[in-house]
C-alpha cells in the first residue's frame, strides 16, 4: 500500500494528487474488507499522530494478522461474511456518525477490500436485516455474479453505491482499494461506497426477474425497489454530483497483479508459462473442464506451451446451488477437473481463493492431479455424486487435498494454477 501512498515531511501524495497535511485540520480512517487489518497498521505508521481517529471494520479472525501489534490508533471491529450481520450494522452506523462530523478541511482516508459489502451494511428504512440476509442468501445459490449481487445490495444499502462518499462531504477523501473483483471496476468493488453507481432501479429488478428470484425475496424487498422505478426513492449517486470531485479513488492491488507475480515466480523455478486471462468467469465446475482440457491439450501436443509448462489463470467463478453440500466456488472447480485430468502424468491443478477462505470452509481451494479420481475410486468417492450435491469439501478432504491456509489478510479473488512438469 505504501508504494501508492508516500509521505514527505508535511505532505503525502497518491496518484499524482497531493495532500498537505498542515492545511488539514482531522484526518479520519474508515473502511472495510478483509485486508483491513494490515491496512490499518501501513496507514498508522504514515500518519503517526496525525491521525484523528479511525474505525475500520474486517470479517471474523481477520482482526489481528499473527506478529502484529494492536492498534491503538485504529478501532478495528468484526462482522458477519458473506452474509451482513447485526455487528456490520452497527459498524456502518457507527462509521456513518463519525463520517457526519467532518468539515471542508478534514481528510477522510477510506481503506476498501474484498468483503466490504457483507461487512459494512445498512439496510434503507422499511427492510430489516433479516431480510437483506435472506436475499443475500438466495442471490448467492442462484448463480448470480458479484457485479449483479451488488446492484442490488447498493439500492438497498445507505452506504453503498457512492453513499458513503456523499455522507463524507464536505471533506476530502481519499480511498485506498485493493480489487476482488473481475476486471476491477470502481462501482462494483465493495459495492462501490464511494464512488458514482451507474446501476440502476430497472437494473436491480431486472436481475431478480433474470434469476426469478420474484417470489422468493421479502415483500418489502420488491416493494421498495418497484417504488424505487417509480421514482418515489432517489437513484443512487450518479456521475457529476459535485461532492465526487472531492474524492479520489486508487486501486493498489487487483487479481491481475497477483497473477503476474505468480507468473513470474513460475518463471524463476524454471517453467514455461502462460498467464491464461484475469476475467475467469463462469459456472465453477465447467471452468474446471475446461483447464482440465487445457491439461490434455498440454500433454498430447506441448501447446499451447511445453512442459515444464505453467499455466496461470485469475477471476472468480459462481456456483448454482442445486444441493446442500459443503464447499466453495474454488473447490468445485477443482471437482469439475477431476475426470477430465484422470491419467495425465505429472499434472496438478491447485485452485484457491486468495483470502484463504473459500465459501463457508476452512478450506482456501484445493488440488487435483491425475492420480485423484483413482485415489477417490479406492475410497468409494465418486466425483459426479458429490458435484451434484455441491459437496466439493467432503470429497477433497478424505483424500486429504484440500488447501488449508488460514487467513491471509489480503483480498484479490481466485487464482488457478495447472502445472505440468
Amino acid at each position: 500500500m505504501l508504494t501508492h501512498l508516500k509521505r514527505d515531511g508535511e505532505t503525502i501524495s497518491a496518484g499524482g494528487q497531493v495532500y498537505d497535511l498542515a492545511s488539514v485540520s482531522n484526518i479520519y480512517v474508515v473502511g472495510a474488507g478483509k485486508a483491513g487489518e494490515p491496512m490499518c497498521r501501513a496507514i498508522s505508521s504514515l500518519l503517526g499522530s496525525k491521525l484523528t481517529a479511525g474505525l475500520v471494520v474486517v470479517k471474523d479472525g481477520y482482526e489481528r494478522h499473527p506478529g502484529s501489534r494492536p492498534q491503538s490508533d485504529i478501532e478495528i471491529l468484526t462482522a458477519g461474511h458473506p452474509v451482513p450481520d447485526a455487528r456490520s450494522v452497527k459498524a456502518a452506523q457507527r462509521i456513518s456518525v463519525l463520517l457526519q462530523q467532518t468539515e471542508p478541511e478534514d481528510l477522510v482516508i477510506c481503506l476498501i477490500s474484498g468483503g466490504g459489502s457483507a461487512l459494512l451494511t445498512d439496510p434503507v428504512p422499511g427492510i430489516s436485516l433479516e431480510e437483506l440476509q435472506n436475499l443475500t442468501k438466495a442471490l448467492l445459490a442462484s448463480g448470480a455474479n458479484i457485479n449483479q449481487i451488488n446492484t442490488l445490495r447498493k439500492h438497498l444499502d445507505r452506504v453503498k453505491g457512492g453513499k458513503l462518499a456523499r455522507l463524507a462531504a464536505p471533506a476530502r477523501m481519499l480511498t485506498l482499494i485493493l480489487s476482488d473483483v473481475v476486471g476491477s471496476p470502481l462501482d462494483v468493488i465493495a459495492s462501490g461506497p464511494t464512488v458514482p453507481d451507474p446501476s440502476t432501479y430497472v437494473d436491480a429488478t431486472e436481475i431478480l426477474q433474470r434469476y426469478e428470484l420474484e417470489q422468493n425475496i421479502p415483500a418489502s424487498i420488491s416493494r421498495h425497489l418497484e417504488q424505487g422505478r417509480q421514482g418515489m426513492y432517489p437513484e443512487t449517486p450518479k456521475p457529476g454530483e459535485p461532492f465526487f470531485n472531492r474524492v479520489q479513488n486508487i486501486v493498489i492491488g487487483s487479481n491481475r497483479q497477483a497473477a503476474e507475480a505468480g507468473t513470474l515466480q513460475a518463471q524463476s523455478e524454471g517453467y514455461h508459462t502462460l498467464l491464461l486471462t484475469t476475467f475467469l468467469q463462469g459456472e465453477a465446475r465447467q471452468v474446471g473442464r475446461v483447464l482440465a482440457a487445457i491439461a490434455c491439450q498440454i500433454n498430447t501436443s506441448g501447446q499451447p506451451i511445453p512442459r515444464p509448462a505453467c499455466v496461470v489463470a485469475g477471476g472468480e467463478t459462481t456456483v448454482t446451488l442445486r444441493g446442500d453440500g459443503l464447499g466453495g466456488r474454488n473447490q468445485e472447480l477443482a471437482l469439475g477437473a477431476v475426470e477430465e485430468m484422470d491419467g495425465i502424468p505429472a499434472a496438478a491443478l491447485v485452485t484457491l481463493a486468495s483470502d484463504g477462505g473459500d465459501g463457508p470452509t476452512d478450506a482456501a481451494g484445493a488440488v487435483v492431479t491425475g492420480e485423484t479420481l483413482s485415489r477417490a475410486r479406492d475410497l468409494g468417492l465418486r466425483p459426479g455424486d458429490f458435484l451434484a450435491r455441491n459437496d466439493a469439501y467432503n470429497f477433497f478432504d478424505p483424500l486429504g487435498d484440500l488447501l488449508r491456509t488460514g487467513p491471509t489478510y489480503t483480498n484479490v479473488n481466485d487464482l488457478s494454477f495447472l502445472f505440468l512438469n
